[in-house]
């Protein structure tokens, strides 16, 4: 990525701090050797957005490269337990571990991450360099066969975590467009809290569909795990109602969540019919997009 492009991403997060655009800006500035820069804009990204897998493997990258190795791991263990599958956490931990000489943990983090992102290019080097350190009965150090090779290995695949680039203002597609509220009030957003389509707009106008989307990341899973524990099977929606807005989430798909927010005074029973047509709407534009 260019200075100039580093110079635009730094113009988006400072017109708007909410915005995602701090995780390709601060994985441009790790790769410039930008380190203190790097992790300055990773831990405000945190700050915002304290339940989100990628911030916490941006951060945990950055200290890997600082040498921070404990701190590296935290992060990404942190990482894990937000989403158990995150590619790139598995495999930084798997690293990690085989540095500290755990060559069964490493593999086991590996092929995670493996079959998390089948295409990751590197991974069945790795991989295959545990496994013959296993097979010879290695040390419990990473000094097993093919350990050098193996480190240089992860070390490259680390700089190629494959992941979507996040703009500032991404474009949305106008899927909503007919239904009432399609750009404020109507959200589509995945389970690890990524926009999809729709927008939100706050009291005095701004665009805050990005930051709501990434802290319903934790509320998506909250439903989950509750009616889980519950024995009540799928969850299908959840209504609120407060002083200043009432409240609709529904699930298009078991991966998506959509929300609807009405002024207080629009009854949630009506929340509930305009909440049926969306759903059917972002189901079918899911399934196409397939």
């Amino acid at each position: 990525m260019s200075s100039e492009d580093i110079r635009v991403l730094t113009s988006q997060l400072a017109a708007d701090p909410s915005s995602l655009v701090f995780l390709p800006l601060g994985e441009a500035l790790r790769r410039r050797g930008q380190l203190d820069a790097a992790q300055k804009v990773a831990i405000a990204g945190l700050t915002r957005y304290p339940d989100l897998a990628d911030a916490h493997d941006l951060l945990a990258r950055v200290l890997g490269d600082r040498g921070d190795l404990e701190r590296a791991f935290d992060e990404w263990d942190i990482a894990l337990r937000l989403d158990p599958g995150h590619a790139g956490s598995h495999k930084g931990i798997g690293f990690l571990y085989f540095v500290a000489g755990d060559l069964q943990q490493a593999l086991g983090h590996l092929e995670a991450a493996r079959a998390a992102n089948p295409e990751e290019e590197g991974l069945d080097a790795a991989i295959a360099r545990v496994r013959e350190a296993l097979a010879a009965g290695g040390p419990a150090g990473g000094g097993g066969p093919g350990a050098d090779s193996y480190a240089a290995v992860v070390r490259s695949g680390l700089e190629d975590v494959t992941r979507m680039p996040v703009p500032a203002s991404p474009p949305m597609p106008s899927l909503f467009e007919g239904l009432e509220g399609a750009d404020d009030g109507l959200l589509l957003l995945d389970a690890k809290g990524l926009r999809l389509a729709g927008g939100l707009k706050d009291p005095v106008g701004a665009q805050v569909g990005d930051a709501v989307a990434a802290h319903l990341a934790g509320v998506f899973k909250d439903a989950s795990r509750a009616v889980r524990l519950l024995g009540l099977g799928g969850w299908k929606s959840v209504a609120a109602e407060s002083a200043d807005a009432n409240f609709y989430l529904a699930a298009p798909t078991p991966e998506t969540l959509l929300l609807l927010s009405r002024d207080p005074g629009v009854p949630i029973g009506r929340l509930a019919r305009l909440a049926d047509r969306a759903t059917e709407t972002a189901r079918a534009w899911l399934e196409g997009s397939e």
